[in-house]
């Protein structure tokens, strides 16, 4: 079932699949809501309302920011539109507000798709697909990227996902991120350098509340078990919720406290985001995926409530 009225995310795909109901929507190609057996587990927003904070979008072909929106790819320079505007930075891609399709329906997932065009600051043409199916495991998301143009692409992929924590305030929620490391930022958020956890107000590889700290943090190094890394997100009176991601692919994870202030109700929930890249990875080259044309680049990532 399909409906666009006036909704500011255009049309909206609905799944139903057991205790699972999820929405996928037009604009951007993200979710706006999944729950489990009646239970939230992601922050979404309402039909009626616009995305805030980049709730359950995807990042394509940058996650994160690029440094006053330049970077030089093969001897030439681009100046991307600045999205950011208070940072002055290009700010995570540039398919969160465009139209994607509805590519596919099976009972248990929605495949949605859609073809970057060249424009301001941008040269080359992608084709990207993202499945979104669900099963007793959770929901797992399959995103392929292909380059359908010309000349090698820079690439990078990120995903937006807002765990919920309903009215529980920031600061008691628990987190585990099990990275070695973290990136240090700049007043712009534009890294300057990766520092180790330990010893640092950043180090959550054991489980502990956030209290007063506000995470808007890019971590890797990141411990891997059957190729995977998992970040944990333990909200009092809440399903505990793991956000995985194949470390191949995406070896990054960024973890957002979302803008409510510690001790204050944390109506945004906990951002986890997996990515195949850090911030100004167009400008550093750290991660950063040169797709040639023809060829693909796949991640899949996922969430487990339990």
């Amino acid at each position: 079932m399909t409906s666009r009225a006036t909704s500011p995310t255009g049309e909206q795909w609905h799944l139903s699949a057991g205790p699972d109901v999820l929405t996928v929507v037009e604009v951007g190609g993200g979710l706006r809501t999944w729950t489990r057996d009646g239970v939230d587990i992601l922050a979404g927003y309402e039909v009626d309302s616009p995305c805030t904070s980049g709730r359950g979008q995807q990042l394509i072909p940058w996650p994160n920011r690029i440094r006053d929106g330049r970077y030089s790819y093969d001897g030439v320079e681009h100046q991307l539109p600045l999205t950011e505007v208070d940072l002055g930075n290009a700010s995570h891609g540039l398919v969160r507000w465009a139209p994607w399709r509805l590519a596919e329906r099976t009972d248990s997932s929605l495949t949605v798709a859609h073809r970057l065009f060249p424009q301001p600051g941008w040269d080359w043409h992608l084709e990207s697909t993202t499945t979104y199916a669900v099963s007793a495991d959770g929901l797992t998301v399959t995103v392929r990227v292909t380059n359908v143009g010309e000349g090698t692409a820079p690439f990078g992929y990120g995903a937006h996902p807002y765990i919920a924590i309903g009215d529980v305030p920031v600061g008691e929620v628990e987190v585990t991120v099990p990275g070695a490391a973290y990136v240090d930022v700049d007043e712009k958020l534009i890294p300057t350098g990766t520092s180790p956890v330990a010893g640092s107000p950043f180090d959550f590889r054991q489980s502990r509340a956030i209290g007063e700290r506000r995470l808007d943090t890019a971590y890797r190094d990141l411990e891997v078990v059957d190729g995977r890394w998992t970040v944990t997100v333990a909200a009092p009176g809440r399903p505990v919720v793991d956000v995985w991601a194949e470390a191949e692919s995406l070896p990054w994870a960024q973890v957002f406290s979302g803008k409510a202030e510690a001790g204050q109700p944390g109506e945004h929930g906990i951002a986890v985001e997996p990515m195949s890249c850090p911030p100004d990875a167009f400008n550093s080259g750290d991660s950063l995926v040169e797709l040639p044309p023809g060829q693909s680049w796949t991640g899949t990532w996922g969430i487990s409530p339990r």
